[in-house]
């Protein structure tokens, strides 16, 4: 149950028509998304046949134009476009008189708040940022997962609840991000996100090396209960050998990943120093036991053997 506030319906944005400029994975579902509150999509561009596909899919019947001409046709556009693309191609929208006084312009860069928008708040634009806390494939589910999801909002202090209105129409619960947190946050989101998927493709491809035929539905409930943990108990939630402190085990998955996937023995060295770290922080990890574990850790090598020196 959202715990969000609803705006009062006098600070919720008109009905406004809506533009997308890059139809990647996010702007087309978050046009979809507003469409379903009452907005208007009424144009989109795209440079890749993708992105004119996903835009087909999610925005049947809105057509596809270039940049400048949504910028004609909407008077709150989407710009979802890379982060490195994004103080471009803002520059060139308000260099080329495209940016229309009173104009809302929203862009969902994580890694931006509103001061990349500056050349079209000169221009006399409406600047949001709202950064939806999500994966997106690029499909209709998209649209469903947005309900319940987080954005992080940046906006000046005037345009607040319309952009917390805007996120709560999508389904959206706004988390107010100052803008000099924003790359931070950004990194956050990324360390816990991105990075997971290359560990559970990681996981997955060394199962099936062992032998093991369906990793997906061996690693399904143990990934989805040690999330549960994590979210609710942090810290407290570590188990397995280096939390434990067995250093024989750990010596075991390092010569084993250097035999059969090389390429994963950098990321388990490191990951398995930062959880040894935080399990001594927080006293799960015995002292007695750190100091063979973070010398296997320390070089990647073996534990020796019958009391020989390494």
């Amino acid at each position: 149950m959202s715990t969000v506030q609803q705006p009062d319906p006098k600070d919720r944005p008109a009905r406004l028509t809506v533009g997308v400029i890059g139809a990647g994975r996010v702007g087309p579902a978050l046009a979809a998304s507003l469409q379903l509150a009452g907005h208007r999509p009424v144009a989109v561009s795209g440079v890749s046949e993708a992105s004119r596909r996903r835009a087909e899919q999610l925005l049947p019947d809105v057509p596809l134009v270039p940049p400048s001409e949504v910028m004609e046709r909407a008077e709150l556009v989407l710009l979802t476009v890379p982060d490195d693309t994004l103080p471009g191609l803002v520059e060139g929208l308000a260099e080329t008189g495209a940016v229309r006084p009173g104009q809302l312009l929203v862009h969902t860069s994580g890694r931006y708040g509103t001061r990349v928008l500056d050349p079209a708040l000169r221009a006399g634009a409406l600047p949001l940022a709202l950064h939806p806390a999500m994966t997106f494939t690029g499909t209709p589910v998209d649209v469903q997962r947005l309900a319940g999801c987080s954005f992080g909002v940046t906006a000046p202090e005037e345009l607040r609840l319309a952009a917390e209105a805007l996120v709560i129409e999508m389904g959206g619960e706004p988390e107010w991000v100052a803008e000099e947190m924003r790359p931070l946050y950004h990194a956050a989101l990324a360390l816990g996100a991105n990075h997971l998927v290359t560990l559970v493709a990681q996981s997955m491809e060394l199962l099936r090396a062992a032998g093991v035929e369906a990793p997906d539905r061996m690693l399904g409930p143990l990934l989805g209960a040690a999330l549960d943990n994590a979210l609710r108990s942090g810290d407290a939630a570590l188990t397995g050998p280096v939390a434990r402190g067995d250093a024989g085990t750990v010596a075991a998955h390092v010569s084993e990943l250097r035999r059969h996937a090389p390429q994963t023995v950098a990321g388990y060295l490191a990951m398995a120093r930062a959880t040894a770290d935080r399990a001594l922080a927080h006293g799960l990890l015995k002292p007695e036991l750190a100091e063979d574990l973070l010398g296997v850790l320390a070089d990647g090598t073996d534990l020796p053997e019958n009391g020989e020196d390494r």
